[in-house]
Formats: C-alpha cells, structure tokens, sequence
C-alpha cells in the first residue's frame, strides 16, 4: 500500500486518538489511573527506529481501516458472528409495557425521591420547585383513584410540613442564616402547605397517628403482581371461559381442571361473583361477560331474573365516582336489560321483585315456583330505573351540547321515559295487591320521575313522548292513573300526576310537583294559575328548609312565572319575580345552569363538585341572556318615570326599584363616549337615555333592534307590546319631566305627541291624578290638564334642603354614637350654661337640647327662617 493511504490513516487515527483523551479526561478518574502512563524514551534511540515503530503503528491502522473497507457487495449486508450474537441477546430482552397509570405512579415516586434528597441538605429551593411538580401531578392520579389522594402524597406533604416548621424555627433562633434562594424556596413551601395542606387534613391527621396502618393498603397495592393471563377464576371459581357444543359452557378452574356451568348451578355461581362484588382488583368487566353468558344458559325464568338483577347492577359498578359517566354503550345494554326484566315480570305474574324480600339461599337447589302462590325476589324496581336516569342525566351534564353526540344521546330519553312508565305500570299492579304490602313510596317515586321529565316540555314534544312510549307497551296494559286516551291532553296529563302526588306523598315530593305544576302553567302562558299556586302553597316561607335541588326547581319557577307575567304585558310583575334572581348577579348558580366562579370566592373542590353534580343538562336551560333582557326592559320602564318624578319633585322620598339597573345606568352616564349599541344591555342602556329625554320612538327602535326577542313565542306580537308599553310611560314620564312649565295643555297635543288614542291619554292621566303622582285636575268638558301650582322652589332652596337632610342625619348618627359609647355618661362631656345643659334636655344652648328650640328628632330639620316662609 502506497504512502499516501498510510498518511490519511494515521491522520484520521489521531484524531479519533484526541477524541477518545479527552472523552477520557470527562470520565471518571479511577479509569484514567488504571492506564500506564507512557515512558521516556532512552536518548540513545535513533530516529529510524522512531519512524519504523511509527509505520508499524500506520499499518496496522490501515490494515484494520482496509478490513472495514474491503466489506463490499453482498458482504457488507452480512452479519458477522459478533452481530448475531448481540442481536440475539437483544432478543432475549422482554420488553416491559406500562400503563398510564404506573407510569403516571412512577413520576410520582420520582418527584417525591428528589423532594427526600432536597430535604436532606436543606435545600429548599429544589423542594419548593418540585412540590410545585408534585401538585401539578396530583389531579391526574386523583382521576385515577377514584377522587382520593394517594396515599404516598399525604405522606410526603405530611412529612414536609413537620420538617418545614422544624426549619422555620430554626432559622429564628440560630445566628447562622440561610441563603437568599434558600430562604425563598422555604418561605414559598410555608405559604403554599398552609393553603393546601386544609383540603386533606384529615388524610394528615389519620397517617400522623399511625403511619404504618395508614400506608398498609398502599403496600398491598404496589406489591408487584406476577405477569400471567387474566382468568376468570378472579370473578368467580373458574377459569377463562371457553365456550363448549351442547348445554352450558366450560372455564378452566384454580387447578387447571375443565369446569362446566350448567343451569343447575347459576345460582351457585351467581352467588361467589356477588360475593365478590366491591372487591379491590376485580375485573368487572370480566364479571359482565361471565353473566351474559350465565343469562344465555339460563332455562327458568327465575334464573333469568336473578341474573338480570346481578347484572344490571355490575353495569352501574362500571362508573364508580362522580368525575366519570355510563358510555352510552353500556346504558344502552342495561337499558335493553331493564326492559327484558320488566317483559319476564310482566309475563309470570307470580314472580314479583320487592324490597324487603327474603332471599333464597340454597343455590344447589332450584326453588318450586308454584303459579297460585307470589314468589318473592329481593331487589328495587324504582331504584334500577331512577339509576338509569341519573346516569343518562350525567352523561348529558358532561358531553358538549355543541356536538351531534349530545344530540344523538338525548334520543336516549324516549327509551328511558317508556322504562319509566313500564315501572309506573307495574308498580300499580303490586300496589293493588293486598298481601304484598308494597310501599307508596316507590310509585311516587316513580310518578316524579314521570313528571320530571314532561313539565319543561312544550305541549307538542309532550304529546310526540307520550304517543312513541305508548306505541312500546303491549296494548294489554293500561295504567290506572293515566289512561293511554289522556295522552292526548298534556295538561290533563300533568295535572292528573300532580294531583296524585298531592294525595299520596308528603313533604318534599309534594313540594316539588306543586312546583312542577307551576312551572308547566307559566310556560304555557297561564299566569293567574300560576300565580295563585304559588301564593298558596307558601313555598316561599318555607323553602329554605327543603334541599338544594328543590329550591332550585323553585327559583326556576319563580323566573318562568316573570317571563309569563313578561309576556302577558304585565311588566310591575315581571320585575318584582325576576327582582330576586337577576339583581343578585347569580343566575348561573341559582338556576344550576353553570359554576360562576369569582376572583375572591373562598370554594372549596368539594363544594365545587357538588356544583357540578347539581348541574341541569343543556335542553333544560333558561336563556340568561333572554332573562337578563326581560329584566332590564322592565326596570327601564318602571325606572325612568320613577326618576323623572323625583327628580321634578325633590320632597319625594327617593325609591329605588332595581339597583343593579340604577347601577349600569350611571355607568353609562359616565362615559365620554358612546358607541353604537353592541349587545342586548347597550340597546336598553340607550332606549333609557331617548325615553328619559322624551324621544319615545327611538327607544323603542333600539328595544325592538334586539334580536333576542325572536326566541320567544310570537316576537312580533311582544315587539307592539313594549312599543305601547313604551309609549305609555313616555307620556307619564313627559307630565312628570315638563309640569312645573305648564298651566293646561289638551289631551289632544299629547296624544299627538306620543301616537296614542285621546281615551288612553285621558285614562293615563286620571290614574296618575288617583294615585297622586300628578298635582292636577282633569276638564273633561274642554279635554284638558289643569296643573296646581304649589310652592316651586328653586335650585338654591332645593340644594339647600338637600343639604340640611344630609346634617341632620349627621348629628343624629354623632348623638347614637356618643350614646353608645358613654352609656349614659355623656352629662360628663357638657358644659353648664345657664341652668341648662345637655342632661337636662330642654335646656338652652344655642345648638339645642332634645327638647329644646333646635333640631328635633323626630322631626328632623324644618328649614328654619328660610323654611317657615315657604310653609307660609
């Protein structure tokens, strides 16, 4: 080989050389040791030998670099010896899967390892960052645990905040300080384990007391499991189930022996997966399937019904928590199930399931059914039914109401309202039954869930349930509380639940179908009706004392009997049923229709989950911004006249009707400029202003611009409404602004000026003289106002009365204060001056005793000089 390919070799090999020194020097120093250093040559070395040892050195690189590069061809795609042993080796390697959840346990064991190491050289400036880390990991496995903290999280916050105040006091008493960044990160992890250590301080309290006992079940849970096929033998004594020709089906069992299931021994097996039913490490999925098939092998009907029971239950075992909801598959199948129990009950009618029931306990032995005799199982109908419609209910709460998939699992409610009149159905036939002695309680369980469902509805979508839930039943049964003929009247409907509920329950239920009721009646613009049931049942005396969700239900009512008062053109009522709800500010909370979380609001998660829970599904929502609309309009129209009169008249004791109006009202006044109106509160922010100034028709041009009117039944007869209601209280608003300058004026300039008849004006103007909000007469023969003149004051007499009040109340609220601190010794604090001071309250000091010439208490302040001339 030529000279040159040795030159680059032994170029190249230097330089790898250099690489490998100073990857060398960065390594550890007990490697570096353990090479020989190389030795000084003797000075009697020639050159020669140098440069051949060197040439030794080059060839040999080129030699093993010419191996490399001799490997050409199909060679180069060969596996060496070396190769495939290393790859086999790989091999060998058994790759291990984790799941979500132990990789997410493991990051937690990680952080907690760094927090230990940290604590042990005090530095606390890692603790803080990794506490940090370790809360940020905590809502995860919190989901994971079914809303429970794990176990080794409360140890170490528990841990750390006993270490942390030991640190604390420390660095109070020892002269030695702590670093800057060290002293910040301690300061930090105080403050933070004050805040959040209170969510789990009873976790704290119960691992402080004993450690061990605590952290016990977390051992058993980490204790590593031995990787092995899942069998069935965890559900119950057998093994994975195969299925086998001919009667039943066989699973291997503990001992590796076939085992068959017959029908002779459901029950038997039945019996050890209830009994393992709430177990930790159960598969319950594995549970279901191994039942299915029970359900298929099954051959008596009382087989099918007890399996029916078990697995309906397992179904609902799957949504443990209240973060989680039934997947629509699995409602659907307990659905399907529900109904095939209810089919089996309907056809043996000497198979009843009731509460209270004593349960057969020999599984080898079939029970004898005899057709003349009932047969009890132990279970709750009611309480299988109420399940479904909870769950259905959650899974409403959590999916998106903006997607096809709300959509799609609200059609779900047909199949579930046709359950619950089957339930209702047989529910009456158990009822009529003497010796059974069925609770009441259950049908009016089930009536309320009926009515639940229907008293938010429009009677068409009514009338549309109740044909298809009709259509599902056997034309055999009927009920006798609601007849299949009643379907076609949705108030009957209603009414009839009602009132059977009114005669066979108390307390709560009762309660809450009288609200039912209202609310139906108000939705369907019965007003008077609704009004009256409301005022005479008194709930609003007593409904303080009944749970959340029914006053919930009652302040749904209560917004729904405004919105019908609102609609029938009767806005003083309208105002005074929204007044409470909307002036407060919390819609979203007192209707259920959202959490309205604050800046400053002291809510804990708890409290916040029970929120949640308490939501009400989108389709059953109430349009806040529709409400707040409805509300603002009717507080312009009873406002505005109302500040126009005091205004004109400052003697009128000053009311306020609505101060969250008042409230935005003078923040419009505030501002520089005004744009265009924008959304629904700007519309009626800029009618006030054209009504205040007596331009009627262009407030009600901004009032009938909002679009939200279109959401309501018939929009554009509520659009003339408030275009007459507009009218009305611009002319009272004009006679309250413009009196004082006028000595008559005919009826007919007015009702030129506001659009309106002359009778309307003139009925307008007698009902302000009767309710002496005007200081006038009426000519009927000339058709005109006379107005009487009274004392005007000016300006300066007005501010000057302003003031005089405002004084007056001043000293009165200085006298209380003294009073209260001196308790009766404020004789001490006067002065003698002529015989009478202060104590003895008539006496004559130029400010005046209690009895004396000046202020009076009762009377307040009379104006003086300026005051009696006036009155004269």
């Amino acid at each position: 080989m030529s000279r040159f390919f040795h030159g680059s070799d032994s170029s190249s090999e230097s330089s790898s050389e250099e690489e490998e020194l100073l990857s060398g020097e960065e390594g550890s120093g007990e490697e570096s040791k353990s090479k020989p250093k190389p030795k000084p040559k003797a000075a009697a070395d020639s050159s020669e030998e140098e440069s051949s040892s060197e040439e030794d050195d080059d060839e040999s690189d080129s030699d093993e670099s010419s191996d490399e590069e001799g490997a050409t061809g199909v060679n180069r795609f060969l596996r060496s010896d070396d190769e495939d042993e290393s790859s086999a080796e790989e091999e060998d390697k058994v790759t291990v899967v984790k799941s979500a959840k132990d990789k997410k346990y493991e990051e937690l064991e990680g952080t907690v390892r760094l927090i230990e190491n940290a604590e042990k050289i005090g530095d606390w400036a890692v603790i803080s960052s990794e506490y940090d880390k370790l809360n940020r990991q905590l809502p995860a496995l919190v989901k994971q645990n079914d809303g429970k903290p794990p176990k080794l999280y409360i140890k170490t916050v528990a841990d750390l905040e006993l270490i942390m105040q030991e640190a604390h006091e420390k660095q109070k008493v020892t002269p030695k300080k702590m670093s800057t960044v060290s002293s910040k990160g301690l300061n930090a992890v105080r403050q933070k384990i004050r805040k959040l250590n209170k969510d789990y301080q009873t976790d704290i309290e119960a691992y402080r007391e004993d450690k061990d006992a605590f952290m016990t079940e977390d051992v058993v849970e980490e204790a590593p499991q031995p990787s092995r096929r899942p069998r069935a033998q965890d559900a119950i004594p057998g093994g994975s189930v195969e299925d086998v020709d001919g009667e039943g089906w066989e699973g291997i069992g503990r001992d590796g022996r076939p085992m068959k299931y017959t029908a002779e021994s459901i029950l038997k097996h039945l019996r050890s997966i209830v009994e393992a039913r709430g177990r930790k490490n159960t598969d319950r999925m594995e549970q279901i399937r191994i039942m299915e098939r029970l359900l298929d092998v099954a051959a008596t009907d009382y087989q099918k019904l007890r399996v029916l029971l078990s697995l309906i239950s397992t179904r609902f075992d799957l949504t443990s928590g209240t973060t989680n909801y039934m997947t629509q598959e699995q409602w659907r199948l307990a659905d399907q199930e529900y109904k095939q129990l209810l089919s089996l009950l309907d056809a043996n009618r000497n198979i009843v399931i009731i509460e209270g029931a004593e349960e057969w306990e020999d599984d080898e032995k079939q029970p004898q059914i005899e057709t003349s005799s009932i047969f009890k199982i132990p279970g709750s109908i009611s309480s299988l039914v109420e399940r479904l419609d909870d769950e259905l209910t959650r899974s409403l709460q959590h999916i998106d109401p903006h997607t096809a998939e709300y959509i799609e699992r609200l059609t779900d409610e047909t199949k579930l309202y046709t359950n619950i009149k089957r339930t209702l159905l047989y529910c009456e036939r158990l009822i009529g039954v003497s010796e059974l002695s069925f609770s009441q309680d259950n049908v009016n369980r089930v009536v309320m869930r009926r009515l639940e469902h229907i008293y938010f509805k429009p009677s068409q979508v009514v009338m549309i349930l109740e044909d298809n839930s009709w259509k599902e039943i056997s034309e055999k049964l009927n009920s006798a509380i609601t007849p299949r003929g009643q379907a076609t009247d949705t108030e009957d409907l209603v009414k009839t639940l009602c009132a059977y509920l009114f005669q066979n329950s108390e307390g709560i239920i009762r309660a809450r179908a009288m609200l039912c009721q209202i609310y139906y009646l108000a939705l369907h613009d019965q007003y008077y009706r609704a009004r009256d049931m409301m005022l005479m049942s008194h709930l609003q005396e007593t409904i303080v004392n009944f749970d959340v969700n029914s006053q919930i239900l009652y302040n749904r009512s209560l917004v729904q009997i405004g919105l019908c008062a609102f609609r029938a053109g009767l806005v003083y009522e309208a105002q005074n049923c929204l007044q409470d709800i909307c002036g407060s500010g919390r819609q979203k909370e007192l209707l259920a229709q959202g959490v309205q979380m604050t800046r400053y609001s002291q809510v804990s998660p708890e409290q916040e989950r029970l929120e949640r829970q308490r939501q009400f599904p989108f389709h059953m929502h109430i349009n806040l911004e529709l409400l707040e609309c409805v509300y603002l309009t009717c507080s312009m129209l009873l406002e505005i006249p109302l500040l126009a009169q005091t205004g004109s008249s400052p003697d009128i004791r000053k009311r306020v009707i609505s101060k969250t109006y008042r409230r935005m009202l003078e923040y419009h006044e505030r501002q520089i400029f005004t744009g265009p109106p924008e959304n629904t509160r700007d519309h009626v922010m800029q009618a006030s202003k054209a009504l205040a100034a007596g331009e009627w028709r262009k407030a009600a041009e901004f009032i009938s611009a909002i679009k939200i009117w279109d959401l309501m039944k018939e929009p554009a007869a509520i659009k003339t409404m408030l275009e007459a209601q507009i009218q009305e209280e611009g002319l009272r608003t004009y006679l309250f602004t413009y009196a004082p300058y006028y000595d008559t004026v005919g009826l007919s300039t007015l009702a030129d000026m506001f659009s309106l008849p002359e009778r309307k004006v003139g009925a307008v103007v007698s009902r302000m003289i009767s309710h002496e909000e005007l200081a006038a007469a009426l000519d009927q023969v000339g058709q005109t106002i006379v107005f009487r003149k009274g004392v005007e004051l000016s300006r300066l007499q007005s501010l000057a009365l302003t003031l005089s009040d405002k004084a007056s109340g001043l000293i009165e609220q200085n006298e209380r204060v003294l009073e209260q601190r001196t308790q009766g010794t404020a004789n001490a604090f006067e002065r003698d001056r002529g015989g009478g001071g202060r104590g003895g309250r008539g006496g004559q000091r130029g400010r005046g005793g209690r009895g004396g010439q000046g202020f009076r208490r009762g009377g307040g302040f009379t104006g003086g000089a300026l005051g009696n001339a006036i009155k004269t």
